[in-house]
């Protein structure tokens, strides 16, 4: 009777350690799958983290890149405008050479974003002076090919103004991004620095062009 109740509790003891043990090795299945999850969201937000700041780092390169065509798009007009003009008032020799110049300044090799910016300030000022001769100069204002080139000039006006609220949105994006606590460290890790704004400069903001058509 003695020996069998010896043999029921050991068979007790052996199946108390057989379930701790389980339970042990359950418990640590739950652990490391636990881990293995965290890891798994904190890698998607690292990899989502440091793609964002590349998708809006390239938004405001493609941003600037729409900006950039509409603007040379706009210096394609000069040569034309200023030829028109010539035929009329030849002797405005210094307004042409503010064209000029600040066409060249614009395609200068190697030119940033803030120098095109001023380059293109220089050339709105220079080109408000010049749709200002058509008031001195009747035949100029009468002259079909200047009228034409009036059209293609507001129209390219239109399309910078709405390429560079576009860039500046972008630029906002990424700048508020960077300002983050992890954005700040996505862009770092990405290698994305801040973007500037592109705003016109005071004469550029004060002189725009006015088309005006003849009668």
């Amino acid at each position: 009777m003695v020996l069998a109740e010896v043999v029921q509790v050991e068979a007790g003891n052996i199946q108390n350690v057989r379930y701790a043990h389980e339970r042990k090795s359950y418990t640590g299945w739950i652990v490391l799958g636990v881990i293995v999850l965290l890891l798994v969201i904190g890698l998607a937000v690292v990899v989502g983290g440091y793609n964002s700041a590349v998708r809006k780092s390239e938004a405001v390169k493609s941003r600037w890149g729409n900006v950039d065509n509409e603007m040379q798009r706009r210096f394609d007009l000069i040569p034309n405008l200023v030829k028109t003009v010539q035929g009329y008032a030849s002797h405005e020799t210094e307004l042409f050479t503010h064209l000029a110049d600040a066409r060249t300044k614009y395609f200068q090799p190697g030119s940033t974003m803030a120098q095109k910016a001023q380059a293109a300030g220089m050339l709105q000022g220079a080109l408000s002076r010049l749709m200002l001769l058509q008031e001195r100069y009747p035949e100029l204002k009468a002259n079909r090919n200047f009228e034409l080139l009036q059209v293609d000039l507001a129209g390219t006006e239109n399309r910078i103004e709405w390429a560079r609220k576009q860039y500046n949105i972008a630029v906002e994006g990424l700048n508020s991004y960077q300002k983050e606590f992890f954005g700040s460290m996505f862009c770092r890790w990405a290698d994305v620095g801040p973007a500037e704004y592109f705003k016109a400069s005071e004469s550029a903001a004060t002189t725009v062009p006015e088309v005006k058509f003849g009668d």
